[in-house]
């Protein structure tokens, strides 16, 4: 589903080149066009990418026989024949995405239209020692019962909570996974591809290209860590070794509480979930409480919940602005379990800016919530598949059942 608003795809445009490098970068035009614009006809497409009708027919009929494309009836026409449109083969492969969380996993299976979607949990702290059998395990589950396709499943992207370089995986401060060679162990074992990505990264590409359509993005995600999501022309930026969008690892405080990176004062040590609710038992004198209790109380107007939350805005609003003064995106969207119970926090969280800084982004909560890391997973799952880089997702659903085991 298209959300009200968007800007509509971008036009692509005639490449140039060698003969095999320009029929190669013609077919993912060609097949991009369908993805995005579909049910579309050949003369359509052609008239779009500026491509020859013959060009177009014969792309066109390998995609079909390749089962990517199929007809789906004709479209309308003032005099003459009838056009056949085409539009993409979504339901003939699926895709696997994975949440690496510290207290557990979730993972989702859609097909390639991100439709049909399962999401599979598990609720077990993450070692070193159970990770990969947990992920066989549910991958396996999962598998069962997908229905046999063309395609089958075409890969899965695991989502690390840290700092991932290709297929290693860098720095993972809030669990021991650094260094694990989880690629290599899975592919290896599924002899499907697996993909490694940061769960930040995947959030901004999951607003990107489900819901926004914005050229300069920041995602931000506060969960047992903090991290940020930074998409620049579209594109996630990842700095050098993949350590760019740590913003829960920026200093907020000098000298501050001490944080597993080794450093003081981090961003997470005063917004993530942990660090919340420690702040909000500390002051309330009761132990075991949760975020609900949080939301509620704050809605109550109980004391020690207000000054909790005011704390969580006043930190939060100070990574909001450092952000929006380094990158100056076109929107900054926050996901957190505190704003997803209590959005009117996003608009506190704007008037703690800097009057100057106002106007210049758009500060949003997130509408895919949880659910944006395991859809980013899903788009670089097929967007990888494909080889084309802008998919945007019309017509996709949230996934409807869960399986959860704890």
């Amino acid at each position: 589903m298209q959300q009200a608003g968007t800007r509509p795809p971008e036009r692509r445009s005639m490449v140039t080149g060698s003969r095999e490098l320009i029929r190669s970068m013609n077919r993912s035009l060609v097949l991009e066009t369908i993805i995005n614009r579909g049910p579309i006809s050949r003369a359509e497409t052609a008239k779009e990418l500026g491509l020859t009708k013959a060009t177009v027919s014969a792309i066109v009929q390998d995609l079909i026989t390749e089962q990517y494309v199929e007809e789906v009836g004709s479209g309308d026409a003032s005099m003459g024949r009838k056009p056949i449109l085409l539009n993409f083969c979504r339901k003939n492969g699926y895709v696997l995405s994975a949440d690496l969380q510290p207290s557990g996993i979730s993972l989702l299976s859609c097909d390639l239209g991100a439709g049909e979607g399962r999401i599979y949990t598990r609720r077990e702290i993450i070692t070193r020692k159970n990770i990969v059998p947990l992920l066989m395990e549910m991958i396996q589950e999962a598998m069962v019962e997908i229905p046999s396709t063309p395609f089958s499943v075409v890969g899965i992207t695991l989502a690390i909570h840290g700092t991932v370089e290709d297929t290693e995986i860098l720095f993972a401060p809030n669990y021991p996974l650094a260094g694990l060679p989880l690629v290599r162990t899975l592919s290896g074992s599924l002899h499907i591809p697996v993909w490694l990505e940061n769960e930040a990264n995947l959030s901004a590409l999951a607003e990107e290209y489900f819901v926004r359509n914005l050229p300069n993005l920041i995602h931000i995600n506060v969960h047992t860590g903090v991290g940020a999501g930074i998409l620049i022309d579209h594109r996630p930026y990842r700095g050098k070794n993949g350590n760019a969008g740590e913003l829960g690892h920026t200093t907020v405080v000098p000298d501050g509480r001490p944080c597993p990176c080794g450093n003081r004062g981090c961003l997470e040590q005063y917004i993530s979930d942990p660090a919340v609710l420690s702040t909000y038992e500390k002051l309330s004198g009761r132990h075991g409480l949760t975020m609900e209790d949080l939301a509620e109380g704050w809605l109550a107007g109980e004391q020690a919940a207000i000054q909790t939350v005011d704390g969580f805005v006043r930190y939060l609003a100070l990574g909001v602005h450092n952000l929006g003064n380094l990158f100056s995106p076109d929107c900054i969207v926050v996901n957190s379990q505190l704003t997803g119970r209590l959005p009117e926090l996003i608009s506190i969280v704007r008037s703690c800016l800097p009057p100057q800084r106002q106007p210049s982004f758009e500060l949003k909560a997130s509408s895919l919530k949880d659910a944006s890391t395991l859809l980013g997973g899903a788009y670089l799952g097929i967007s990888r598949f494909l080889g084309i880089e802008k998919i945007f997702f019309r017509d996709w659903s949230f996934p409807t059942s869960s399986v959860d085991r704890k």
